[in-house]
């Protein structure tokens, strides 16, 4: 598991939550403790709903920016496989 320490430098950022689930979550990060990232202004993502590739929607989030449907959303740590900054996209 990531530890909160590795994750304050991303505090403030908008990031990138890929996790074990179908789910990708690219928001605000606001908040870190032992148990969930709290992001906010979040567009909550789930690839079983799209043709689209993740890498795909990555790259257009990035140029056109976060289409948030929710306000806040809590990321359960243990769900959570890698976190990256939006900016750190790379398009290709």
């Amino acid at each position: 598991m990531l530890e909160s320490a590795a994750l304050k430098p991303y505090l403030g950022q908008d990031v990138v939550v890929d996790t074990s689930s179908a789910y990708v979550y690219v928001g605000r990060l606001e908040q870190v403790d032992d148990h969930v990232l709290l992001l906010r202004d979040v567009d909550v993502h789930d690839n079983r709903e799209t043709s689209t590739s993740k890498d795909l929607y990555l790259i257009q989030t990035k140029k056109f920016g976060v289409k948030k449907n929710r306000l806040e959303a809590a990321v359960l740590r243990s769900q959570v496989v890698s976190v990256s900054r939006l900016a750190d996209v790379i398009e290709y």
